[in-house]
């Protein structure tokens, strides 16, 4: 029996390899930047520190401890508050030591606004891919601008594993605002709560709507709903929301642009009229809010024409990964759910199941 056993776990250990070496040799480029990617979260995990350790240290500022215990309000309020899952995450501290750590490409068509889709196993399709090592990321990025593609590059200040590992939290997110961390903690942990496989339009925009929204109802429950952060939240969400919309109304026009292109028309044609509108898209926001706002959107627009580069197509699709579905997620939960978070985060899990796994 026991020689029975054994056989039967060799054969086992080698089809286990064979398969192993039929995924790696098939499936060269995934494996590589599997390893990567888990060469980068391993290094992170393995120079993390307990939170409880963080603030026993008595070198490390109290101003930073005041934040992490920010942090751990926001989570305990995202689960009992919002109905968010419980999880590990942000129970660990990495020091960024003021260096970015993570980049994201995000890849277009030039003169159609479809996104280069990258395909993962089990997590599935994404329209964007990140890289812990710059220089790796700048030389796939150059190799997608060879291929034609219009491109962007990111840095990244928070990302979920989805619930695969125990997200820390990072120094870079103790420098946010009140409203701003809140916002982004409950974006990150919505996504370990529902994430729909090939969807990524969907969980991003939700993430957002839910990260707002939570955001919103934690200032007001900590601060009152009169308070300076709460105000000062407001003030940018507001700011922010009316770009995102002129963004997107931009996105539409350069979709019925690039529709209306006809198939003998040359590609340096093409180029000149994506830059007209393009540039009329930008130059219009100006007028967009005025007083402050206004000072905000001269600063954005002064950010991204520096030197003079306008935005391409990758800039919108990122508006639309983000931004497209806000309205809907608004409207739905004030007309069919009288605003009640509970039961629409709730419908929403059942009529979209999540494929998280663990």
């Amino acid at each position: 029996m026991k020689q029975r056993f054994l056989k039967i776990l060799k054969y086992s250990l080698v089809g286990l390899f064979m398969a192993f070496t039929l995924f790696i040799a098939f499936n060269q480029d995934s494996s590589v930047y599997a390893c990567r990617q888990a060469k980068g979260q391993l290094k992170i995990i393995f120079n993390t520190r307990t939170v409880t350790e963080v603030l026993a240290d008595k070198t490390f500022p109290d101003s930073l401890k005041n934040r992490i215990k920010l942090i751990e309000e926001i989570k305990r309020f995202a689960v009992d508050s919002l109905g968010l899952n419980a999880s590990d995450n942000y129970t660990t501290f990495y020091d960024q030591h003021k260096k970015p750590i993570l980049w994201v490409i995000t890849a277009c068509e030039p003169f159609e606004l479809k996104a280069r889709n990258w395909n993962f196993p089990i997590l599935g399709t994404f329209s964007y891919k990140g890289h812990f090592e710059k220089e790796i990321a700048d030389s796939e990025l150059n190799e997608l601008k060879k291929q034609g593609f219009d491109t962007q590059l990111n840095e990244v200040s928070a990302w979920s594993t989805l619930g695969y590992l125990k997200d820390p939290i990072l120094s870079s997110m103790l420098e946010k605002s009140e409203g701003r961390l809140a916002a982004l903690i409950i974006h990150e942990l919505t996504h370990g709560t529902l994430f729909v496989k090939n969807n990524l339009e969907f969980n991003e925009n939700l993430a957002d709507f839910v990260g707002d929204y939570g955001a919103i109802r934690f200032l007001e429950s900590k601060y009152g709903k009169n308070s300076k952060a709460l105000e000062r939240y407001n003030f940018s969400k507001k700011y922010n929301d009316a770009y995102s919309q002129h963004l997107l109304r931009g996105a539409k026009k350069l979709d019925s642009l690039y529709k209306s292109f006809k198939k003998n028309m040359n590609n340096q044609e093409k180029l000149r009229h994506k830059i007209e509108l393009i540039s009329t898209i930008i130059n219009k926001s100006d007028t967009l809010l005025a007083g402050e706002f206004q000072k905000g959107l001269l600063s954005r627009k002064k950010w991204i024409l520096n030197g003079n580069n306008l935005p391409n197509n990758a800039y919108f699709i990122g508006y639309l990964t983000y931004q497209s579905k806000q309205s809907q997620f608004k409207d739905e939960f004030a007309k069919n759910f009288r605003y009640n978070f509970y039961n629409y985060l709730t419908y929403l899990k059942d009529k979209y199941p999540s494929s998280i796994v663990f």
